[in-house]
């Protein structure tokens, strides 16, 4: 039987993470959940290292994490599963809002992914944009989803390499490829208070919603689910002249 571990960045009690866990259910009876104890927005690919991490049991297959997303793929790895009984497949989400632009960098979504990949295990993303259109389908959706991307895994799977899925606001939703795109969030700071030396400063919530046509913000807006193949092994090699110049 398949197993299957999911994890988040919004937290154990989080929405999204309750779509996908029924979306799994329909697939797999070896379902299992490690997510942060409470929302972890922008975590990116941290680590906790050399400081205790709390693992709290919230049902059969089912634990709390205090660290980040990654600490969640982690200590499932390391401390849930031995090395005959990792997951076949890792599903991260559904995130509370789109990843996308420089989102592939900030997000926790994305790092439950990458990390997953360190380990060599397969892993797909799922993010919505805000707001969404709820659905008693939305499960069956992404649990079509899911499955038809395993069954057709040779055609995507590389060492490395992710699935980074975008689900727009109704479901069900046609599927299309789109440019990443740009849309910077944290793109100001301000100041809470000031006081002598210190001061207090907080960078506040959104994003600037930059559209180019073919994007992902694009996609989304029409309708659309879009899909990307995420890495992060490989390199791309610097010309020689480019050492001998210097």
């Amino acid at each position: 039987m398949m197993r299957l571990l999911l994890a988040n960045d919004d937290g154990i009690d989080a929405p999204g993470l309750a779509l996908l866990e029924r979306a799994a259910r329909e697939i797999s009876d070896d379902v299992w959940v490690v997510a942060p104890s409470e929302k972890r927005t922008a975590a990116g690919h941290s680590l906790t290292i050399a400081r205790p991490l709390t693992m709290i049991r919230k049902g059969e297959r089912r634990y709390s994490c205090s660290g980040t997303p990654a600490d969640c793929v982690l200590t499932a790895m390391t401390w849930l599963f031995g090395p005959s009984e990792r997951p076949d497949l890792v599903l991260s989400g559904v995130n509370d809002g789109k990843n996308v632009g420089e989102d592939i960098g900030y997000s926790g979504t994305l790092g439950v992914a990458r990390e997953a990949t360190f380990w060599g295990i397969p892993a797909i993303a799922f993010s919505r944009v805000k707001t969404p259109v709820l659905s008693e389908r939305d499960g069956d959706f992404v649990a079509d989803l899911i499955t038809k991307f395993w069954s057709r895994k040779k055609d995507w799977l590389i060492e490395g390499h992710w699935l980074s899925v975008n689900l727009p606001a109704s479901l069900p939703a046609p599927l299309g490829l789109a440019s990443i795109g740009r849309d910077k969030v944290g793109v100001s700071c301000e100041v809470v208070r000031s006081e002598g030396p210190k001061t207090e400063l907080i960078v506040p919530r959104g994003r600037q919603n930059t559209t180019r046509d073919g994007d992902e913000n694009d996609a989304l807006a029409r309708g659309i689910a879009t899909v990307s193949r995420l890495k992060w092994a490989g390199e791309t090699a610097l010309p020689p002249e480019f050492l001998n110049s210097l």
